[in-house]
């Protein structure tokens, strides 16, 4: 943690507040930087970045870890041939995540790509669009490809937690005369709310450093014209630039490095008081 989190972390915040020339360090500027990034014109990229971030974080705490939760439910159930569907659920965990981009960069091709070509089979062309060509369907469909990847390790951990509540709990509620639905809400959701600690703090910090997926399938640039572009892409870029500008500017991106440590920092201890509170409390 010393070497790898809190040094690194300092080491920002010191760079930040020097003027560099290149990767040359020069004189000592103080929160200039910061002022700089919060004026134009990097302002209007800051806060768009930071939008997108926020928009894929409140997605994938909704929409992922539901799904996750409606899978681990149903694997709970233990199905014909659950344990097939368990690995399979998993499976794209364990993937490389530049194959994973790549592959989906060539399944939402708008040529030949088999999403459009299987829409326009089962008479939807008007569905066959440049998922990532289009700057109204570029993040959802990042999002999309990212919910599919990481759904599987929150099912697991849902379902890990579903394993541990005592069957013992159920019967009780079952003899008070609870629906299946209340002895859900009352019984299983309640106990498994450090499961949900530990989703919701990782998505959390994931998606806040969102960076691997949208640079494999987009690019540094975040295209089309900004859409996709994320916090970490632009510390990256502004950092060591990108292939239409030469330039870099080290202090700039320390800043947007120290201002995002903060954001995950902070949020992730607020939240995890807030649900270890909320734990006791059950």
């Amino acid at each position: 943690m010393l070497v790898f989190t809190t040094l690194p972390a300092l080491a920002s915040l010191a760079y930040s507040l020097y003027d560099w020339e290149s990767f040359r360090r020069t004189e000592f500027v103080g929160l200039a930087n910061f002022r700089r990034l919060l004026s134009f014109p990097f302002q209007r990229d800051f806060l768009r970045a930071l939008g997108h971030n926020t928009e894929v974080c409140l997605v994938m705490l909704i929409g992922q870890n539901g799904l996750a939760l409606l899978l681990a439910v149903a694997l709970a159930a233990q199905p014909r041939g659950f344990r097939v569907y368990r690995v399979v659920t998993f499976l794209p965990v364990i993937l490389s995540l530049v194959i994973v981009g790549f592959l989906w960069q060539l399944f939402l091709n708008p040529l030949f790509g088999p999403v459009n070509k299987l829409l326009r089979i089962v008479g939807l062309p008007q569905l066959a669009l440049a998922w990532l060509g289009d700057a109204a369907t570029a993040l959802p469909t990042l999002m999309v490809v990212n919910m599919w990847r990481w759904v599987g390790f929150p099912t697991l951990v849902f379902l890990a937690g579903l394993n541990a509540i005592p069957e013992e709990y159920h019967e009780a509620a079952r003899l008070d005369g609870a629906s299946a639905w209340n002895d859900f809400r009352f019984v299983t959701l309640p106990l498994l709310a450090p499961a949900f600690t530990i989703v919701t703090l990782l998505t959390f910090i994931g998606t806040f450093e969102w960076f691997e997926l949208p640079y494999v399938m987009s690019g540094i640039n975040g295209p089309p014209a900004g859409a996709t572009d994320t916090l970490a892409l632009m510390f990256y870029r502004t950092a060591f630039g990108s292939v239409d500008s030469a330039t870099s500017s080290v202090g700039l991106g320390a800043a947007i490095s120290t201002l995002l440590f903060l954001i995950v920092g902070t949020g992730s201890v607020i939240g995890a008081l807030l649900l270890r509170r909320r734990e006791v409390e059950l």
